[in-house]
């Protein structure tokens, strides 16, 4: 009688360290951030080249995409914007189609862009 109530006992703490230990491993997150907040910020401050930018969205996309998570909603169409400012127009088109089609809600947007985009150069 004493050792059923022990080994109850046992096993309900034992299932309970378990739940507490299974529960202290943290979330995981959908997308790999790396350096693109930081490099957004930097862009709007308006301090670090664009070239640099890219330099650093790229080589943080290689990292993304060897470890097989995904970059978050507006990586391709900051890296777009970028390309823009340089006058990269090739990789900008590229980029904005990539955004669209990771994210299909940014469509509207991606097309706005690339419209207002062929305005300007054939100005």
């Amino acid at each position: 009688m004493f050792n059923t109530k022990m080994a109850r006992l046992l096993m309900a703490a034992t299932l309970l360290g378990s739940v507490l230990l299974a529960g202290c491993s943290g979330p995981k997150t959908l997308y790999q951030w790396e350096t693109y907040q930081t490099q957004t910020y930097e862009y709007f401050k308006g301090e670090e080249a664009k070239e640099a930018q890219v330099e650093a969205l790229e080589r943080d996309l290689q990292k993304i995409k060897s470890t097989g998570k995904a970059v978050p909603p507006g990586y391709h169409a900051h890296l777009g914007m970028l390309y823009a400012g340089l006058g990269k127009d090739d990789q900008m088109v590229q980029q904005f189609n990539t955004e669209k089609a990771l994210f299909p809600e940014s469509t509207p947007y991606m097309d706005f862009l690339l419209k207002n985009a062929k305005k300007g150069a054939g100005q």
